[in-house]
């Protein structure tokens, strides 16, 4: 092989070992929206009044890091500081997982996030983002308390049968299996909570869960 040859090939390989390093960096299993919640940092509902592209500091090769910085309007923080959040960042672009969002001001959100170590709160493709309007009831009531009841339980995603709990703080997702769809019935309609006897179970119903209860209990 030629000396022309030999570094074409170099640089082939570069590219494709950073291709492949970008498709990885935005692989995220999906997560029941209690998870999300519990996982996250801030959980809020906002409108996106504003967007603008800002450049946050240089990688480890000097290259400038860009993200979307999005302005919102804070309507209800149901987790996070007690300081209102009116800025939010992610990534550039899918491929480093970011989110792309409406900011003419005129839909309102869910979003979940982390917090930096600079206090402020960035979200990717991996957060549980999702319009208000397309939230059901349950997932409106359980942000107010009931994922907080279950965030010591652990919700375990079904991908393929056989599949099973094997600790009494699980709760089996199924959504998978049974509908097809990550966000079926148990995503729209369902909370893991604990307990009184500290195992956790599967809750549906409008109204917070007696001391004790059964597993999909609809009162």
């Amino acid at each position: 092989m030629t000396k022309l040859g030999s570094f074409s090939a170099s640089v082939l390989v570069l590219l494709v070992w950073r291709m492949g390093e970008v498709a990885e960096a935005c692989s995220c299993s999906p997560a029941h929206p209690q998870q999300a919640y519990c996982n996250a940092d801030v959980v809020l509902r906002a409108k996106v009044i504003g967007q603008k592209q800002v450049v946050t500091g240089n990688d480890n090769y000097g290259n400038p890091i860009k993200r979307i910085q999005y302005d919102i309007k804070q309507i209800k923080m149901y987790k996070g500081p007690k300081e209102e959040i009116d800025v939010i960042f992610t990534g550039d672009s899918s491929a480093v997982c970011g989110v792309n969002l409406e900011s003419s001001g005129q839909k309102e959100y869910l979003i979940t996030g982390k917090l930096e170590s600079d206090g402020t709160t960035h979200v990717t493709l991996c957060d549980f983002i999702e319009p208000w309007q397309s939230l059901s009831i349950t997932q409106k009531k359980g942000l107010e308390s009931r994922y907080d009841m279950g965030c010591q339980c652990r919700i375990v995603r079904c991908p393929s049968v056989p599949c099973e709990v094997n600790h009494p703080m699980e709760c089996l997702w199924t959504d998978w299996i049974v509908e097809s769809t990550v966000y079926g019935p148990q995503a729209q309609n369902y909370a893991c909570i604990q307990r009184s006897d500290s195992s956790c179970a599967w809750y549906r119903g409008a109204v917070p869960p007696k001391k004790d209860f059964m597993d999909t209990e609809d009162p």
